[in-house]
């Protein structure tokens, strides 16, 4: 695993990334997390950890910007009316296990459409069916299951 970058937002909104010695763009931070680099975001001034409002930009100019938004008014109503409930905790855990069973379903579809050759195509189909199955059921039991206090 590489190691994490320092990224140091300049009091003039301008990025600096520490281990490249140069200014990046917000395009730029969005393919170190496409390409699943780790990276922090400090507030050159504060030290403050800044990451998550980066994060939260980049996904402003994608929802802004032209094309299809990806958060419709619906979800995003459904984000604000869990903001302070008490539900919030149980509304992150799930949106997060959501996302990860999301992106493991995804790494399983590019695994088989990938193959070089499948010789019986429908117990292809069975086998990534099952391995999607089975991760629906471990994230089910782990959003159910009371944690631990």
């Amino acid at each position: 695993m590489s190691k994490e970058r320092l990224i140091k937002k300049y009091p003039n909104r301008r990025l600096y990334d520490t281990s490249t010695s140069c200014y990046i763009t917000l395009d730029e931070v969005r393919k170190l997390v496409v390409d699943g680099s780790p990276f922090k975001v400090l507030e050159k001034k504060s030290n403050e950890d800044i990451t998550r409002n980066i994060l939260l930009q980049i996904i402003m100019d994608y929802e802004s910007g032209e094309g299809e938004p990806m958060f419709s008014s619906e979800l995003l109503i459904n984000f604000i009316r869990n903001y302070g409930e008490s539900s919030q905790d149980s509304f992150k855990s799930y949106l997060e296990q959501s996302m990860e069973f999301f992106t493991q379903q995804q790494d399983i579809l590019k695994e088989h459409l990938t193959k070089p050759k499948i010789e019986n195509p429908a117990e292809a189909w069975m086998d990534m069916g099952k391995k999607q199955f089975d991760l629906w059921q471990q994230a089910q039991k782990q959003f159910f299951t009371k944690p631990d206090k």
